[in-house]
């Protein structure tokens, strides 16, 4: 029987391994996550952080948890979006905080066919993440793929492969998803 030193030694290698496995994958994806971070703030009137400070952002709340090499890059990419969401949305209420009664800084969020279309400002973008979490609720596989789609920059077939469904339930999902968050991001526009 090992003694409690080597026990925790090999804790340790194993703990190492993992780290050094997601610094791998993070590292396959990084020039990816650049490039869907530039896609989502590119319309962006005021920034406060570029592309490249959201993906580092996003990897600071992931490189805590090494548990995540062992998935798929697809299903990375998926959640290294959610955590660049959630650095948006942080910013975003940052930033409505020091503004309040002042002139507003936009940045625009892009929510159509494409992944590109509606034009938006910080309450808008905190009001997508407010109604994904309400479409979570109402519908989870919904809201998944609309993350997926639109904050992880997965097409159709990765968001179908991912989810487990038909490439037709992806497009059907994300028809009326879109359709549902627009109404709850912009009730003045119906």
């Amino acid at each position: 029987m090992p003694g409690p030193q080597k026990v925790r030694d090999k804790e340790a290698d194993s703990r190492s391994e993992e780290k050094r496995a997601l610094d791998d994958i993070f590292s396959l994806v990084y020039e990816e996550l650049r490039r869907l971070a530039s896609f989502v703030r590119k319309n962006e009137v005021s920034a406060t952080l570029n592309s490249t400070a959201l993906v580092h952002e996003a990897w600071l709340k992931l490189k805590d948890s090494p548990h995540l090499a062992s998935t798929s890059v697809p299903h990375f990419k998926a959640i290294a979006a959610k955590a660049m969401r959630q650095v948006l949305v942080d910013e975003a209420r940052r930033r409505n905080a020091r503004k309040r009664g002042g002139a507003g800084e936009a940045i625009r969020v892009t929510l159509g066919d494409s992944v590109d279309e509606i034009t938006s400002c910080d309450e808008e973008l905190i009001a997508l993440h407010e109604a994904l979490d309400e479409l979570k609720r109402l519908n989870p596989r919904q809201a998944e793929m609309v993350e997926n789609r639109f904050f992880a920059g997965l097409n159709v077939a990765e968001t179908a492969g991912l989810l487990g469904v038909s490439e037709s339930a992806v497009e059907r999902d994300w028809r009326a998803a879109r359709a549902w968050l627009n109404s709850k991001i912009r009730p003045d526009m119906e």
